[in-house]
């Protein structure tokens, strides 16, 4: 399985959350109908604004989309960008990730 680091977590102005990989693209995700996205302009998987799932299960959802659909392990590394993202999402983010 592949591994790629994630560059920049960021909530956007339209509350969704982005993911954007260090060097995979992933312009075909929408196939998984997972309600994962890629945006070619940005290079960022995304999430629709949370309803009834939060950041944190959206975070966990896109990363185990991509590992299932793209055989692909996102890592967060001390040099992940975190961009409108709580402190306390930011722990919660990194915990979880820890456990995967």
């Amino acid at each position: 399985m592949d591994r790629d680091e994630i560059l920049v977590i960021k909530v956007d102005d339209k509350g969704k959350l982005n993911i954007k990989p260090y060097s995979t693209t992933y312009p075909m995700i929408y196939r998984s109908a997972t309600e994962v996205h890629w945006d070619n302009d940005k290079k960022t998987l995304y999430s629709p604004k949370p309803k009834d799932w939060s950041y944190l299960e959206w975070y966990l959802h896109i990363v185990g989309v991509v590992k299932a659909e793209c055989s692909v392990i996102l890592e967060l590394t001390n040099k992940t960008e975190w961009i409108n993202i709580p402190d306390e999402l930011k722990a919660e983010i990194t915990k979880a990730q820890q456990n995967l």
